[in-house]
């Protein structure tokens, strides 16, 4: 899954904010860890598999499609 234009990152930032969930809260619900997580939201990782992006998703209580459109 490639974001290229950042969408996923910054929905990755957003979202976190509204369920009060910090960094790495959000890393251990979705168990990914944490450094990966920084890397998705901040674009150094513009690839993450599928299943990653699965896994926060329902740690953020929101659809992939949500997440990444």
């Amino acid at each position: 899954m490639v974001d290229t234009d950042g969408i996923l990152g910054r929905k990755m930032k957003q979202r976190p904010a509204v369920l009060n969930l910090t960094q790495d809260e959000l890393s251990r619900k979705a168990d990914v860890p944490y450094t990966t997580l920084v890397k998705i939201e901040t674009g150094v990782v513009k690839s993450p598999s599928v299943q990653t992006v699965q896994m926060i998703a329902q740690a953020l209580e929101v659809t992939i499609d949500e997440l990444i459109s």
